[in-house]
């Protein structure tokens, strides 16, 4: 049953993704009321939205999943080594009806604005069908990935057949059979998409800006004895992942002590050691296979070896050797952009029924009632898939209307780029916390195991509050400044900067180039947390 319009709470939570379902799972804990706000009709933020076909996780299955509950872990099963999109659902929806915390939520509700009241001291948030939550606290858990980005191309809306958003998908699914598909765009979600609407489409036309880095997933079945001796060290790999010691990316042995050694270096090495280091990992599968070097983010040498090793491997893959260096990236090191795990994605392109258009070499000047016009070609389609990203980790909030003390504009305040202390907190915005926001780990870690660290370390500044009866919180300005600086300070000793990723927001236009993640890594973030709250919360102010 939908709560009234005009609610009172202790906290008010933006988004039912899993920030959200643990925030109000925590909150419940600690005997606070709380109230969700979520667009959709129903919980898991990202996978609720991005049903396309192929859409799966890039994190292990056993490793993104929530640690806080010993009896869920070992209760639910995965099937895959790579959950894909229906079964991440599904395990949101089931951790949602396990906790009893959907009465909590109120589904289609976008919300529009978030204001603070100084006369009250409590958040108004309102949302575009007219429900209004008054609250001591506001967090926002709107996730980094969950603002579709649409191109910007002349005559989009011309387009006379259906036009897809992969990460608007119908949740009824599209049948391709028999049609002459379109897709623009070569992310992760064009990635995961493309080998599967090949396989039902009676051609399909990839038309790629710019070639990603992706590595093999090598997914297969979970066996159901292997995993029940994995569950055996459950509480050791959460300790490892939670300390940085484990990405939780692809890196799962039984016994979490036993890992692949990582080489200090491959500068100075020959093309043939190197890729005697790396073929076990690329043998293995999925992400982790960028930790084969300790340096590969920070030396420019190593890093070279390591995106010519995967280009060699793209050679030899695609048949066609003028295809195959199309799609060799030449313009970012490896690893800047959020490197794509993929299945069968290189060998799509062996298939007749596929063509790859570089349009970086002739660009797009307008989709047309029947397809897709380059500087030398007209393409023809029936259908049009868009896969072309997101505005990331900003543009949930960008898009409401958030103001702090004396009416202040979050938009403005963001204007030159994100400003925040910890991810955590924004100064000038009292009692607001973002979780997994920009200026920690985030979208460079195991998602699930930053939003926990994120979930827990603000129910305990709530908690810290009540108890020394505190009614307010912000960020110190200063302390605010100087965690910018020393995440703007941590990414220049990496080569992140030097691609223009949605990491730096360059996917967007007008959007200010600044990288926007924490990339020192989720354990001496969580240490530099954890000092700041034995240091007395040392940068926030209390009242």
């Amino acid at each position: 049953m939908q709560k009234a319009y005009n609610t009172e709470v202790d906290v008010v939570i933006v988004g039912a993704g899993f920030a959200g379902l643990y925030l109000l799972y925590r909150l419940r804990q600690l005997g606070m009321s709380a109230q969700v706000l979520e667009m959709g009709d129903s919980v898991g933020g990202t996978w609720y939205w991005n049903r396309y076909p192929g859409a799966r996780c890039d994190a292990e299955s056993l490793a993104y999943s929530f640690s806080f509950s010993p009896e869920l872990e070992q209760q639910w099963q995965w099937s895959e080594r790579y959950a894909t999109q229906p079964e991440i659902l599904a395990y949101a929806e089931h951790v949602a009806d396990h906790f009893d915390l959907r009465r909590d939520i109120a589904f289609g509700q976008k919300v529009t604005s978030a204001l603070f009241d100084q006369g009250h001291n409590e958040w108004h948030v309102l949302t575009e069908q007219g429900m209004e939550v008054r609250a001591r606290y506001c967090v926002m858990a709107t996730g980094c990935l969950s603002v579709p980005q649409l191109p910007d191309i002349p005559g989009l809306s011309d387009f006379r057949g259906p036009t897809y958003q992969a990460s608007l998908w119908p949740p009824e699914g599209v049948d391709f059979t028999g049609q002459r598909v379109g897709i623009i765009g070569t992310g992760s979600s064009g990635i995961q998409a493309i080998p599967r609407i090949a396989e039902q489409a009676r051609h399909l036309t990839v038309f790629q800006r710019t070639p990603n880095f992706s590595v093999p997933a090598v997914n297969k079945p979970l066996d159901q004895n292997w995993v029940e001796q994995f569950k055996h060290h459950y509480r050791e790999h959460r300790k490892f992942h939670k300390l940085g010691l484990s990405s939780g990316f692809g890196d799962l042995d039984i016994e979490p002590i036993e890992r692949t050694p990582v080489a200090e270096t491959a500068e100075g090495m020959s093309a043939e050691q190197v890729a005697q280091i790396l073929d076990p990992y690329w043998e293995r599968g999925g992400a982790f296979f960028l930790s084969a070097f300790a340096d590969t983010m920070m030396n420019p040498a190593t890093n070279a070896l390591v995106a010519e090793y995967v280009r060699n491997k793209i050679r030899a893959t695609v048949k066609d050797p003028a295809v195959a260096e199309k799609l060799c990236p030449s313009n970012h090191p490896i690893g800047t952009k959020r490197i794509c795990v993929d299945t069968g994605y290189y060998e799509t392109y062996n298939r007749d029924n596929v063509t790859l258009v570089d349009v970086a070499d002739d660009p797009i000047e307008a989709i047309t009632a029947n397809g897709l016009r380059t500087g030398t070609e007209h393409y023809e389609f029936d259908v049009l898939v868009l896969a072309t990203g997101f505005d990331a980790m900003t543009g949930a909030l960008g898009r409401m209307d958030v103001r702090g003390e004396d009416g202040q504009s979050l938009k403005d305040k963001w204007a030159a780029g994100p400003r925040s202390y910890l991810g955590l907190s924004i100064a000038g915005f009292p009692n607001f916390f973002t979780v997994t926001g920009p200026g920690s780990p985030s979208v460079l870690s195991n998602m699930m195991v930053s939003i926990e660290q994120h979930v827990d370390w603000i129910v305990d500044c709530m908690q810290h509050m009540r108890n020394s009866g505190y009614q307010r919180v912000e960020a110190q300005p200063s302390a605010e400044s100087q965690w910018v600086d020393h995440v703007n300070e941590v990414a220049s000793a990496t080569l992140f900067p030097q691609a223009g990723s949605w990491y730096m927001g360059a996917n967007v236009e007008g959007k200010p180039r600044v990288f926007m993640p924490y990339a020192a890594g989720v354990g001496p973030y969580r240490e530099v947390c954890d000092e700041v709250v034995a240091d007395g919360y040392r940068g926030f102010d209390f009242m």
